[in-house]
């Protein structure tokens, strides 16, 4: 890997690492299981923004600190009027942003309630076979209101989705791989190192082709196929147009990996 440039924002308890064209982003707030309050929420926005902004990064890695991914919401923050969300852009600047660039979530120990909500805010997850995912709001008289109610039933099959949503009770990242939520299951320990080895492979295809298929995924959900296609033929169109696209057909009649530039 290329040389790793470590940014610390101690005021907002998130770090970001460039490491080659991946930005790692690490929640870092183990003495509160990582737990979201409003600080984590404006600095994981900024951590995002950062992401968005930079053409040399392809790819973003989310994880926790200290073998824990979030715990959530930091209900005592809340109760001191915290707010974890970000205005336009949800629970913990993430689940209603939609970034362009793919997102990986390196999930070790607990994914709970708003946790679980970032790491499905997420286009990928890789997840420690011992990792815990969970939404137990209902418990606490709410419900998973940070994409978890709309986007869960969407992953998995309805009932197995109320399942969670309804009982609260958390699975293993073992079970969660079973269930098709997690894209790879490794030791504990190795989410990290796993999920930066999958964000090396999506970072050698082209930038703009991987933003029309997060666009066009998301302009497709729960819409008429007729416009879909609409969507994905002006999508297709800026793409053929694109220096990228000749620079693929050259690499490849050349027999060379390709040189992208984003234009």
């Amino acid at each position: 890997m290329s040389t790793t440039e470590v940014r610390t924002d101690v005021r907002t308890d998130i770090r970001t690492e460039r490491i080659g064209s991946t930005l790692l982003i690490t929640i870092d707030r183990p003495q509160a299981r990582n737990a979201v309050n409003a600080a984590v929420a404006t600095g994981l926005a900024a951590a995002l923004d950062e992401l968005e902004a930079d053409p040399a990064l392809r790819v973003g890695v989310l994880t926790g600190a200290d073998g824990t991914f979030s715990a959530g919401m930091d209900l005592k923050a809340a109760l001191r009027g915290e707010s974890p969300e970000v205005p336009g852009r949800g629970f913990g600047g993430l689940t209603e942003a939609g970034p362009t660039k793919p997102l990986i979530a390196a999930v070790e120990g607990w994914a709970m309630g708003g946790g679980f909500e970032l790491a499905l805010g997420c286009d990928l997850i890789v997840a420690a076979g011992d990792a815990r995912f969970g939404l137990p709001e209902v418990k606490r008289g709410l419900i998973a209101a940070g994409g978890g109610v709309i986007r869960l039933p969407k992953r998995i099959p309805y009932h197995l989705a109320m399942e969670f949503l309804l009982t609260g009770e958390p699975v293993s990242g073992r079970r969660a791989g079973d269930l098709g939520l997690v894209n790879r299951v490794t030791d504990t320990g190795d989410a990290t190192a796993v999920a930066l080895q999958l964000a090396e492979q999506v970072a050698m295809n082209a930038p703009l082709a991987l933003a029309a298929v997060k666009g066009i995924v998301r302009a497709a959900d729960g819409v008429p196929e007729a416009d879909a296609f609409a969507v994905q033929r002006e999508e297709m169109g800026d793409l053929t147009a694109s220096a990228d696209v000749r620079e693929g057909m050259n690499a490849f009649a050349e027999r060379r990996a390709p040189q992208w530039t984003g234009e």
